[in-house]
């Protein structure tokens, strides 16, 4: 894209977005934006390819002595972990913040003092690339934005939304049970704002154009220090219409565009990934027209499938679903993950598990140790919206909790299944990690989601990945399973896919480069039995390095990855 062109897009969504009145004065003043950056390096993101398998991880999950957060989970990583297996290290939110683990920001560019500091970001460089978060949506009320405004400084005085009779609230959809708006005491009284989240997380007003401008200013920045994705949080929330659900709005999405013009410009192949936790179509509209909004989407979908799979022991539901999963364009894929730093979302299992099925995985969770979420209904009802336990811990069935070697095989192939699917594999820490659920973690904060986000010790972590079945045989199966795959062209994150209908206790996926010719079969047996099929290609198994007969024999939760010959 060159200026012109970038210009001109400019003005078409400015206008869009702001209308008449106020879409020139947006215009010019993203014209100016340009301008100031015109002049910085922003080094090369480069693309991705089958090589690239992301870690989702916070700052400070590792800890060693001596180090700040940064540096020893960095020092870790390279360590232990090495480059053959992940590539790209999702850094959960490093800003200083007042609750929430992070996502209530009060400064976007300054790095948390007890994290570390921009340095030891940019020590990450000479060895991964990075994913930075940008939490778009809401700011901390400790934030000097939100200080301002209940100080009412007229810089900060429409950068906020607040309670107004005639904007229609009925129809608004969120994630939380806590009031849409809340009160604050400021210098000059009184004050509302619009809260999605909490009381401390206070919603920006995108339809206030400097608001725009200066989150435009803050994404370049993430680019300019090094970020070659950047993954926006919660952006479905971002544009408020009265009367609507104000989630998915034209506006928002002519935002992301927006922001994907000026990267695409500035930094070409930087990633946008969007965070919608939402049912499944709500949630691929981020691509746009698969050129010109989001390079990656999550794949919210994926992890409750893939629990409800192997918690039912057969494929038939996840195979119709992946069926409508198709390749989307040269520069746009999916964020494949099966763990986070939240719960295991269950909207977007809607329209396709039912609510017996949904309830299944509930009533399992908690027999597990887990917790349950719930969100608020227009209609004033509460429901499921997400599941908080350790992903590993969700997936054993009753009879299976005591038997190591079926709890780690069947870990390994929801693995599988996340590595085969069209995109890139997101792996969260504890995942990788075989970590179990923190309870400790749990009761002392009340915090359901702190259920799987236990801060692990260098040293002791260490000694378990080899001294520990459970960490070890997960551990070493995951990092193999990495380094197979980037050897397989087919598993490029712009490779076709076709989902092959072998028998309802397998998964099988055939992913074929087209620019390359290289294809793989991907087959995982999703029950705790042994099975045995008609291989539908011959060819060498990847993960193992042995030729394949007319025959597959796959013990309980085993898999294969056939490259053809």
């Amino acid at each position: 894209m060159n200026k012109q062109e970038l210009k001109q897009d400019l003005r078409e969504k400015m206008l869009f977005i702001y209308g008449e009145s106020q879409g020139l004065p947006a215009y010019e003043a993203m014209l100016s934006l340009v301008e100031r950056w015109e002049s910085v390096d922003f080094g090369q993101s480069g693309e991705l390819s089958e090589c690239n398998a992301f870690l989702i991880t916070y700052g400070d999950a590792i800890r060693m002595p001596g180090k700040t957060p940064l540096a020893a989970l960095h020092t870790f990583l390279k360590e232990q972990v090495g480059r053959d297996a992940i590539t790209d290290i999702h850094l959960l939110p490093m800003f200083p913040y007042t609750s929430d683990d992070g996502f209530s920001v009060t400064d976007y560019r300054a790095i948390h003092p007890d994290l570390g500091s921009w340095e030891d970001i940019g020590g990450f460089l000479d060895d991964y690339r990075l994913m930075f978060d940008f939490v778009a949506n809401h700011v901390s009320k400790s934030s000097e934005w939100f200080q301002g405004y209940l100080r009412c400084n007229q810089r900060y005085e429409h950068y906020f939304i607040p309670r107004e009779e005639e904007f229609d609230v009925s129809q608004v959809i969120r994630p939380r049970t806590s009031p849409l708006f809340h009160e604050y005491e400021g210098s000059c009284g009184q004050r509302t704002a619009w809260t999605t989240f909490s009381e401390d997380q206070v919603d920006l007003n995108a339809s206030h154009f400097p608001v725009l401008c200066e989150l435009s200013d803050i994404l370049l920045d993430y680019a300019r220090r090094g970020a070659s994705a950047i993954r926006l949080d919660a952006i479905g929330f971002l544009w408020k219409d009265s009367g609507t659900t104000c989630m998915h709005l034209p506006r928002t999405h002519a935002i992301i565009s927006t922001w994907r013009r000026l990267l695409d410009y500035f930094k070409p192949g930087t990633q946008i990934i969007t965070e919608t936790n939402v049912p499944h179509a709500d949630n691929i509209s981020y691509f746009g027209d698969g050129m010109n909004e989001a390079n990656m989407v999550y794949q919210f979908s994926l992890p409750p499938l893939v629990l409800f799979t192997l918690t039912v022991e057969d494929a038939t539901k996840l195979t119709q679903w992946a069926k409508g999963i198709k390749r989307v364009s040269d520069t746009a894929t999916y964020f494949n993950f099966l763990a986070s730093h939240d719960g295991i979302g269950m909207r977007p299992a809607e329209g396709i598990l039912n609510e017996q099925e949904r309830q299944l995985l509930a009533e399992k969770t908690v027999a597990n140790g887990g917790r349950i979420s719930y969100k608020n209904n227009p209609d004033g009802t509460k429901s499921v919206y997400e599941l908080n336990i350790n992903y590993i811990d969700a997936l054993a069935n009753a009879e299976e909790k005591n038997n190591i070697h079926l709890v780690t095989q069947k870990a390994l192939a929801a693995h599988c299944i996340l590595c085969s699917v069209i995109g890139v594999p997101a792996i969260y820490y504890h995942s990788l990690f075989g970590s179990s659920n923190d309870y400790k973690g749990l009761e002392e904060s009340g915090i359901n989601r702190r259920i799987n986000r236990e801060k692990l010790d260098a040293g002791r972590l260490t000694a378990e990945l080899t001294g520990d079945e459970r960490r070890r045989t997960i551990f070493s199966g995951i990092t193999a399973m990495l380094a197979a795959r980037r050897k397989a062209s087919a598993f490029s994150p712009y490779a076709s896919q076709e989902i092959l209908e072998l028998d309802s206790r397998v998964f099988a996926v055939r992913r074929n480069n087209a620019k390359t010719g290289c294809t793989v079969t991907a087959i995982i047996n999703v029950t705790g039995r042994p099975v045995q099929i008609k291989a539908p290609k011959s060819g060498r198994d990847l993960l193992t390095n042995k030729e394949t007969g007319d025959m597959l024999e796959l013990g309980p939760y085993g898999y294969m990855w056939i490259q053809e010959n």
